[in-house]
């Protein structure tokens, strides 16, 4: 997989076994696991054509075991950025280090890599299996009937299949047609998100959470020597520019020796939502990744969930295909993936509410509790399982791989 082209999509097939409406990382990770083994999947997504803004941007150790059977693994490593370490900071000082070096894994780390090319490497391994995204096709009718589903797009076409994964989104339309229930509810605070050029003097391959009185502030490192920056503004500028970024570094970064924003690559702002489906299918519709959760993106779950979601689903869907009596084989989904999804966002919540809290006094306590934390091996080695997402494995002990 050296090369990284997208060839001109095909016209959509009258019929296929599994259809997978949204091509994002979780999307084709899907097709991917399917055809796999042996099942058709297609993939069909309203965009125009690939990806091409960094958005997700971490993929954690447990994301990357269940990678191992895909084939994706070693063009992700080669691409990505591996960083062993996360640190949580107030201004020049430490408050919190996890390293991830002694996690019970094959993959002691994260590895950094923007979503586009991990979007990338996924199409390329499609396209290995025989599969592709067809690109510029929104769903806008999904009709279940007794034996199958036929699913309807902007522009006429109709697609015949046995089931059909909503991989879509938030604002999913498999999960609306579906009629399956999204309570949760959106973060008053919104954030900026930008990928800079900086220079500093912290490690380059180090992730930075620093917690001021004046907001959260996190610094990511990513491949070719760019970092993320994520941090809640009020109101967060919809296009960021140098100075906005250096305003947030100056106002809750390092003091000592002060960032530098040399240029934005690329910039924008995003607000957080809370949001658990009821259920993860109804009849032939199945729902994966952000159609079946979004949460906010402390830790970087949200990508790691839905691909893990993806890999799940595969064994199960293939089941279905080969004996269609297998029904509850989507409630087995459902039982193992669900509680996970309600666990991220618990945690998650948790750690953004933590960290935008603005009481000064409560945010003396947070910190002086974090510094106890850091002297608790344990602890330190709890947040990195957690982290990690190895704590949503139920075969798994802190101990053993």
């Amino acid at each position: 997989m050296n090369s990284l082209h997208h060839p001109t999509s095909a016209p959509l097939p009258a019929s296929t076994q599994v259809l997978v409406v949204g091509g994002g990382p979780v999307g084709q990770t899907l097709a991917v696991a399917l055809r796999v083994r042996g099942v058709d999947a297609t993939v069909v997504d309203q965009r125009s054509g690939p990806a091409d803004t960094s958005r997700a941007a971490v993929i954690h150790a447990r994301t990357l075991e269940v990678l191992t059977d895909l084939g994706v693994n070693d063009e992700l490593l080669r691409l990505g950025l591996i960083a062993p370490r996360f640190t949580v900071r107030d201004r020049d000082r430490t408050l919190l280090s996890v390293d991830f070096g002694g996690l019970p894994s094959t993959h002691p780390y994260t590895l950094m890599i923007p979503q586009d090319v991990t979007e990338h490497v996924l199409t390329e391994r499609l396209h290995q299996l025989g599969g592709q995204v067809h690109y510029g096709h929104q769903v806008v009718d999904v009709k279940q009937l007794a034996d199958h589903v036929v699913v309807t797009t902007a522009d006429g076409q109709t697609i015949r299949s046995a089931y059909v994964v909503g991989t879509d989104g938030m604002h999913s339309t498999v999960r609306t047609q579906a009629g399956i229930a999204f309570p949760g509810t959106a973060y008053a605070v919104s954030f900026v998100l930008a990928d800079v050029h900086l220079d500093w003097d912290l490690p380059t391959d180090e992730t930075q959470l620093f917690f001021d009185s004046a907001g959260l502030l996190v610094v990511a490192p990513l491949p070719g020597g760019r970092h993320r920056i994520v941090a809640p503004l009020d109101p967060a500028p919809e296009d960021p520019t140098p100075d906005d970024i250096q305003a947030v570094l100056d106002a809750r970064g390092p003091q000592r020796t002060p960032a530098r924003v040399r240029d934005v690559v690329w910039g924008s702002r995003f607000h957080v939502h809370h949001r658990l489906a009821d259920h993860y299918h109804s009849g032939r519709l199945v729902l994966a990744g952000d159609a079946a959760h979004v949460h906010s993106p402390a830790g970087g779950q949200g990508m790691n969930t839905g691909i893990q979601d993806a890999v799940a689903l595969a064994p199960h869907l293939s089941a279905l295909v080969e004996d269609d009596t297998r029904q509850g084989e989507l409630d087995a989904y459902e039982a193992e993936r669900r509680p996970v999804a309600a666990r991220v966002l618990t945690m998650t919540d948790r750690l953004t509410r933590l960290a935008t809290m603005r009481s000064r006094p409560l945010q003396k306590v947070r910190n002086a509790g974090l510094r106890v934390l850091d002297r608790i091996p344990a602890v330190r080695q709890a947040v990195a399982m957690n982290l990690a997402e190895l704590s949503t494995d139920p075969n798994r002990s802190p101990a053993h791989p």
